[in-house]
């Protein structure tokens, strides 16, 4: 397991324990999983966003915190939140990373999202010009997301 996706566990789990709220010593998170605070930042800054639920406040200073919130919506504005954050264009790594937390909010199946995975994947769009792959994915994420919207 990459150490992004321990971090993203870890924090995830914080959030269920503690009812969709949790506050991060980020130093004190980083030395127990035995990486750099930056890599904690990291993994907030791209996995814990507003368009993917995501509330996060920090504090700086010695007894800072990083407090992150889970948004509570039901599954039809929860999606339609995911697509209007879509834009134009979508690579496969953030493609992944949306789906693997519509699975953990469970607003998709496992059979949805890895047939959806397969189709936004690069081997499916291999015929398509590299610069337009991410362009196409965006567009076909959206609309498979309004179909299970309807």
């Amino acid at each position: 397991m990459r150490m992004s996706d321990l971090v993203a566990q870890v924090i995830l789990e914080m959030l269920e324990k503690q009812d969709g709220s949790a506050e991060i010593q980020r130093n004190e998170l980083a030395g127990s999983l035995g990486c750099v605070p930056s890599q904690i930042n990291y993994v907030i800054t791209s996995r814990f966003t507003p368009e993917q639920g995501y509330i996060v406040e920090s504090r700086r200073g010695g007894g800072g915190y990083i407090r992150i919130s889970r948004v509570k919506m039901d599954k039809g504005t929860a999606l339609m939140h995911i697509i209007n954050s879509v834009g134009d264009s979508l690579d496969k790594a953030t493609a992944e990373v949306m789906l693997r937390n519509m699975l953990q909010r469970s607003m998709l199946q496992i059979e949805t999202a890895k047939a959806i995975a397969a189709a936004l994947s690069d081997r499916t769009l291999k015929k398509v010009e590299q610069e337009k792959r991410d362009a196409v994915r965006a567009d076909l994420f959206k609309n498979m997301l309004l179909t299970l919207n309807s």
